[in-house]
């Protein structure tokens, strides 16, 4: 029996190392409907945004933090964008971070039309991308295979179910150390763009529910073996007492 415990532990324990390692924080949403990007309006990659799309559904990179403070109690912003979406499809976005940076993530997403009208997302987006613009490090991270420009003599708009994600980072612990209190270190990160399977099921999860259900059926085939054989244990030592009985009765 302790063979047995054994060993569903060590078929169940791979199944929850993830969240050992990481956090994780998540926003659900709908898919937008198709928006017309006019020829005439700025290009999109000027903005420098890592882009996230089914095609590139996870992104590895450093956001930074900061504390909470009365103009930025949420910490500091950092933008992404989000394209090549099915209109109505459920997805889900979620960042992974290490359970050793401890952080307060808030994640949002924007219709395009909503962030260029709204002063307050449309100067946190200007003021990020002007930042990471600026900064020959987020330059070199920038992956060319994500970028879609059109081609100048493409003069035609274009039309795509894209949102902007907005993520918040709020640094999250005490330290007695001054320098960690006074420059919050960069927290590298994975945002995952997953997709929902009929708009029930991420499909990220698959399959993680095939293992639960190879454990399930593994965990009954067990089960039905350890009831027989216990019944057959009972059963042979109720025979040999029968018998020991019946050879005592015949002296």
């Amino acid at each position: 029996m302790h063979h047995i415990t054994t060993t569903l532990l060590a078929i169940l324990l791979p199944l929850f190392t993830g969240l050992v390692h990481a956090n994780v924080e998540k926003t659900i949403f709908l898919g937008p409907p198709a928006t017309t990007i006019p020829s005439a309006a700025p290009d999109l990659d000027d903005l420098g945004l890592e882009r996230v799309s089914p095609q590139n559904a996870v992104v590895r990179t450093q956001l930074n933090a900061s504390f909470p403070t009365a103009e930025a109690p949420d910490g500091s912003d950092s933008w992404f964008f989000l394209e090549n979406l099915t209109p109505g499809q459920r997805y889900e976005v979620r960042i992974c971070w290490l359970a050793t940076q401890p952080t307060t993530f808030t994640l949002t997403t924007h219709p395009l039309p909503d962030t260029v009208t709204s002063p307050i997302l449309l100067t946190s987006l200007s003021k990020f991308s002007s930042s990471r613009l600026s900064n020959p490090d987020t330059q070199l991270q920038i992956n060319p295979n994500t970028l879609t420009r059109r081609s100048n003599v493409d003069s035609a708009p274009t039309t795509d179910s894209i949102l902007f994600l907005r993520i918040r980072a709020a640094a999250d612990y005490f330290s007695l150390n001054e320098t960690l209190m006074r420059d919050v270190p960069p927290v590298a990160v994975d945002v995952i763009l997953d997709p929902f399977l009929w708009n029930v099921f991420p499909r990220s999860l698959v399959p993680t529910a095939g293992w639960i259900v190879v454990v399930a059926v593994l965990a009954g085939v067990v089960g039905r073996w350890v009831v027989a054989e216990v019944g057959r244990v009972i059963e042979d030592a109720r025979v040999e007492r029968s018998e020991e009985e019946e050879g005592k009765k015949e002296k």
